[in-house]
């Protein structure tokens, strides 16, 4: 799944005449950038939330013949935030029984996806986490055995632990994740909320919710105009391609 259905106020004036996803870097728009990666992976199915200018997406997606790919759209009236948005959607992976891939549109990474669903089914987790050691303003706190264990609240300057551990991790969360569809009916959240909230609920009542080191590959967060900028560079500098 892509999560795409973001306004994107950050990025503005280029977002007032077209949604995050359609933002170019190197000539190609954030969606394109992200489904080539997915289906260079080896996925063929994907869905998409869309909200803000919504039909532009649509209307992108048939012109580029879904990429050769099978893609639905999950349109969002309202906002639903991550954790809704995956909620939302969840009657596309009601039939799975492999993990899936959940993708922030406004990242983009050299994480090598494989390497991270194959840790993640090795170790039996709900779902798996791509974090770095970086500075960010939204920090995941983990264990020694790489298990959640809280987060950082940056602005509160105060730790949220939801469950005792002798030491604790504190990385930086890259908005991509793997999940198992069996977390699905464990959402019990309502509305719009952040599936971290799921995530550190699940990880509090001793549920597997743990992450996969990605501090060796590239990763840029496009939420900002100043990083669209620097990622054009990137791409010239054959940091991605």
């Amino acid at each position: 799944m892509v999560l795409a259905a973001g306004l994107g106020t950050r990025l503005r004036p280029l977002t007032d005449s077209r949604p995050k996803a359609l933002v170019e870097v190197a000539g190609r728009t954030l969606l394109e950038i992200t489904l080539t990666r997915l289906k260079s992976f080896g996925i063929r199915e994907v869905i998409v939330n869309a909200h803000h200018f919504a039909e532009m997406i649509v209307e992108f997606l048939k012109a580029k013949d879904n990429f050769g790919m099978t893609i639905e759209i999950s349109r969002e009236e309202a906002l639903l935030d991550t954790g809704g948005g995956l909620k939302k959607a969840a009657w596309f992976f009601r039939e799975e029984q492999e993990p899936f891939l959940l993708h922030n549109v406004d990242v983009i990474s050299t994480v090598d996806f494989d390497l991270m669903v194959n840790a993640h089914k090795a170790s039996g987790a709900l779902a798996t986490l791509a974090v770095q050691e970086r500075e960010s303003s939204r920090y995941l706190l983990f264990d020694e055995k790489a298990g959640l264990c809280g987060r950082r609240m940056v602005r509160e300057k105060k730790d949220d632990i939801v469950r005792r551990v002798e030491s604790v991790k504190v990385l930086a969360f890259t908005g991509i994740h793997v999940i198992s569809p069996r977390m699905l009916p464990m959402m019990k959240e309502h509305g719009a909320f952040s599936i971290i909230d799921s995530y550190l609920r699940l990880a509090g009542e001793g549920q597997k919710i743990r992450c996969f080191r990605a501090d060796e590959y590239y990763w840029r967060d496009l939420g900002k105009l100043e990083q669209v900028d620097r990622a054009d560079e990137d791409y010239k500098t054959g940091f991605f391609s």
